[in-house]
């Protein structure tokens, strides 16, 4: 049985694990003030080439988003999200536990554009309603798909002329960034959001986000957030040493890249063999519709998850590939498929 579930069903890329264990001995600060951090921030802040951003390393994406959106709002004020957001689908309220609304835009490919941020704002108009402050987007988002540059230039300048916070989760920012589509960078993220993360747990580390805050109006106390929302971690090490590994060289996007080639490996055997997908997804997620009895056959070697019913008959599923998927594995998928195929 191979699992597509996930990106994080292994552990971590063997040069991480290689490292934490070479230095596992070494004596460092706790909470984050050791030079395994101080080394990651820096290199980080030169791959955005910005200096002036604040770095904070978390251990997962859902802890990440809460920490930061409670963090940046008031409590009267919401988040506009896509219907298919993370933190609105997959969270268990986590937000809203904090005392946020989420405000739901129906979306048909993941994606928020400027008339949703429009359409929310004309409809929450005064104090007898939460106000809408903060944009959430996910890049790549929760159906596969990715901002180009235009969209989130777009998406931008929509909140900064509203006075609206742009908040990106980056836990496959990774992939994102690697799609052959893709043309943003981490500089342009850094200069046309408010804060965004990058995400180490869906990219090959064995844990992790750094959460790159740009806008200077939020960095302020931030590591209390941190700490009262059990954040901050005594071997904050374990982070730093993962993110240096990643970002020390290309291994970040080399893994991002390899994502998606086993992912478009998988698209175009599909695709070959006549069936459509939900949406066009370019990133390590790809959702084929296949005939319900195809699925029931597949579920006898692979492990995936059912994601929405088209019809009676016909199901879109989600495979998803990791720094650890292999080319052989991927075939072998494909060539099950066309055993099925009639």
């Amino acid at each position: 049985m191979y699992s597509f579930k996930n990106d994080y069903s292994e552990g971590a890329h063997p040069r991480i694990i290689e490292t934490l264990l070479r230095t596992n001995l070494e004596q460092c600060e706790g909470y984050g003030k050791d030079t395994y951090c101080e080394e990651a921030e820096k290199l980080i802040k030169n791959k955005i080439n910005n200096d002036s951003v604040n770095i904070h390393f978390i251990s997962g994406g859902t802890q990440t988003n809460l920490i930061a959106i409670s963090a940046f709002l008031r409590p009267h004020e919401g988040v506009i999200s896509a219907n298919t957001g993370h933190i609105f689908v997959n969270e268990a309220g986590s937000i809203e536990a904090t005392g946020h609304k989420v405000i739901p835009v129906d979306v048909v490919d993941g994606k928020l554009r400027r008339e949703d941020i429009l359409s929310v704002l004309s409809k929450f108009t005064n104090e007898h309603v939460v106000k809408p402050k903060l944009v959430y987007i996910s890049n790549s988002t929760e159906i596969g798909t990715i901002y180009k540059q235009s969209e989130l230039e777009e998406l931008s300048k929509v909140c900064r002329e509203n006075k609206l916070l742009l908040f990106m989760d980056g836990a496959r920012l990774g992939s994102a960034l690697s799609c052959r589509e893709n043309d943003l960078t981490l500089e342009n993220i850094s200069k046309l959001t408010d804060a965004f993360y990058i995400g180490g747990t869906k990219n090959g580390a064995l844990l992790g986000e750094a959460l790159v805050i740009c806008n200077k109006d939020l960095k302020e106390d931030f590591r209390y957030h941190l700490k009262q929302k059990g954040a901050m971690l005594a071997k904050g090490r374990l982070l730093g040493i993962q993110f240096i590994e990643l970002f020390k060289d290309n291994l970040f996007f080399e893994i991002g890249k390899h994502e998606n080639d086993m992912a478009d490996l998988l698209r175009d055997g599909i695709s070959n063999l006549g069936y459509e997908f939900l949406v066009d997804s370019p990133s390590n997620q790809i959702f084929p519709i296949f005939d319900n009895y195809i699925i029931r056959e597949l579920e006898k070697s692979y492990g995936f998850n059912i994601w929405e019913k088209i019809n009676k008959e016909k199901t879109s599923i989600r495979l998803v590939t990791s720094f650890a998927t292999k080319k052989e594995t991927c075939l072998e998928f494909i060539k099950a498929l066309s055993e099925l195929t009639k």
